[in-house]
């Protein structure tokens, strides 16, 4: 083994500290849809909030940096499709119902 090959964690401090994070920006995003429900620029930051978590699920939990590079990149692309899709709804979300329809 090289000193520079990385092997997963194994202290829980990195794994707490990213769970209050993923609670927090839960939280966060609960008070965001109630306090401003219907505003246009909301959509768009949700969509940030699950990329966010999506990212550090993937980071300390999965612990993506340690797979190969494909898998890192398929992984990465995953993350990013969820809140792509959320935008594209939110603002097109009458055409793909109707791109979905028969």
């Amino acid at each position: 083994m090289t000193p520079s090959e990385r092997k997963p964690a194994t202290t829980l401090a990195p794994l707490t500290t990213a769970w209050l994070i993923l609670v927090a920006l839960t939280l966060l995003s609960l008070g965001l849809g109630k306090w401003f429900h219907g505003a246009a620029w909301l959509p768009v930051v949700v969509a940030a909030i699950v990329w966010a978590k999506g990212m550090l699920i993937a980071q300390r939990f999965i612990e993506a940096e340690l797979a190969h590079p494909f898998i890192r990149r398929v992984l990465k692309g995953f993350v990013a499709f969820a809140p792509l899709a959320l935008v594209l709804i939110a603002f097109f979300g009458r055409e793909f119902a109707r791109w979905a329809t028969l």
